[in-house]
């Protein structure tokens, strides 16, 4: 079925396609884990029971997302051994260490602790499961930390040594671990999570406003949502222009296809390509929409700075020009539509109408997928963009892969889609059904007063309850 087949191409999309899947899953509940430890610390604090209802209704949203990202970065870290097996023999030594802190240091602090944060809210005291909620958010960090630096390094290696064997083998932690590019990455992603999580809360509370404008836990997770949007979206363009930085820096080539700059300005200063059509058979921008100098102006503040192009590179180590310069774009599209949502969200806010403004809440809704879209776009411009290495500059992608055959690989790539949607189509379901229910502050529990009905009895007159108080017995002294 997969004759003639290239198995190192089914491999990257097998890849492409399970890492993508999980990493919904992680840039989601980073910023739930610490959204829902704020709600706990503001209930304690104000003691309002608005925010303890939002706590219950996102914690259960919270644990679905969870699990299925528990199970997908399983699913995806098997392919190091059945696709990859060269890649991780080369890094192991480097890699395999740093996953392994991943797991002790911040995996079983958030498997350890989600238990009572789950379900201790009534079982254990108020300091302990705010104790708890607090871990499980570090976790989440911690698990980013990690995660991040291995992927870092593998960008922009640094405190290594190659053996006689070929393998990666480690000279310096420290450099490791907090490789050049680390900072930025880490910094970057984590903002780009909570700006994913803030437009999911953001656009449920919109839409649970626009049938219910006087739902108060809905106003309070749309006003809570918009402030992240309005201080974090400004924040995380700023991050995005660090990073950038530091990419050009350490990968001008990964840069130069971003921006489709195929030949190197001598002079006048590159332009900004706002759009275009790549050809890099013939090494050129069709169709071109660019401003003048405005890229020499962003990468080196300066209006006349050289930028490298792609032709100062050997074409056999190009990214796909296609596909990192289109990602890229939409990645940054939505930022800017982020922060103008932020914008108008504090404007309504000055003017004291932000409850009352339904085209606000309809825009809130349309986005509230954005920040998914903006990561996987961000990941494909990261990832590609670094093609054709693993290990940027040192270890190519086709010499990373097992020796497998394309039929193997292109079957299991089969599965895993099928297995996929079927599984996670089901979670995703289910975590929308949980978010069209309306959140509601006073539900109604078991009057105190009153033993439990049992189905079909009707109290009688004498268990009528008005205001707190047996009215029957009242009537029957009066």
């Amino acid at each position: 079925m997969f004759e003639g087949f290239d198995p190192v191409l089914l491999a990257r999309i097998q890849f492409a396609f399970t890492v993508s899947f999980h990493f919904f899953f992680p840039a989601f509940t980073i910023g739930l884990a610490s959204f829902l430890a704020v709600l706990n610390g503001l209930h304690l604090a104000t003691g309002r029971q608005v925010y303890r209802t939002l706590f219950q209704y996102w914690v259960k949203i919270f644990a679905v997302s969870f699990a299925m990202g528990v199970v997908s970065g399983i699913v995806m870290s098997y392919q190091f051994g059945t696709n990859w097996s060269v890649f991780s023999d080369r890094t192991g030594s480097i890699l395999g260490p740093m996953m392994a802190y991943e797991v002790l240091s911040a995996f079983f602090l958030e498997a350890g602790f989600l238990g009572v944060m789950l379900f201790g809210l009534n079982r254990v005291g108020k300091g302990l499961h705010m104790f708890a909620t607090l871990m499980v958010a570090l976790g989440t960090l911690g698990s980013a930390f990690w995660i991040l630096s291995v992927n870092s390094w593998m960008h922009t290696p640094a405190g290594y040594a190659v053996a006689a064997n070929g393998q990666f083998v480690p000279e310096d932690w420290w450099a490791i671990v907090f490789n050049p590019s680390f900072p930025y990455r880490l910094a970057h992603t984590v903002l780009a999570a909570y700006l994913t999580t803030a437009f999911v809360v953001g656009g449920v509370g919109a839409f649970h406003l626009l049938r219910d404008r006087h739902n108060a836990a809905a106003r309070t997770m749309f006003s809570m949502a918009l402030w992240m949007a309005t201080v974090v979206a400004p924040a995380q363009i700023l991050m995005g222009d660090a990073h950038g930085l530091n990419t050009l820096e350490h990968q001008p080539m990964k840069v130069a296809a971003m921006e489709g700059h195929f030949e190197t300005n001598r002079d006048g200063g590159m332009p900004l390509t706002l759009f275009g059509l790549p050809d890099m058979e013939a090494g050129r921008m069709r169709n071109a929409v660019a401003i003048p100098q405005l890229g020499s102006l962003i990468l080196t503040h300066s209006l006349t700075g050289e930028v490298r192009g792609l032709d100062q590179f050997p074409r056999e180590d190009w990214p796909n020009v296609w596909i990192v310069f289109f990602t890229f774009r939409i990645m940054v599209g939505i930022g800017f539509a982020m922060l103008g949502i932020g914008l108008w969200a504090l404007y309504r806010r000055v003017r004291g109408s932000i409850f009352e403004d339904r085209w606000l809440q309809r825009a809130a809704v349309v986005m509230a997928p954005s920040g998914f879209a903006a990561v996987l776009a961000g990941w494909m411009t990261t990832e590609v963009g670094r093609q054709p290495y693993t290990v940027y500059g040192l270890l190519r992608t086709s010499e990373s892969h097992s020796p497998i055959a394309a039929s193997a690989v292109g079957t299991s790539l089969l599965a895993f889609i099928a297995v996929y949607f079927v599984v996670f189509g089901a979670g995703v379901y289910y975590i929308l059904r949980t978010m069209g229910k309306a959140p509601s502050v006073f539900e109604a529990g078991p009057d105190p007063l009153l033993p439990i009905r049992t189905a079909g009895i009707t109290p009688g007159p004498a268990m009528d309850v008005v205001d707190g108080t047996v009215a029957g017995a009242a009537r029957a002294e009066a």
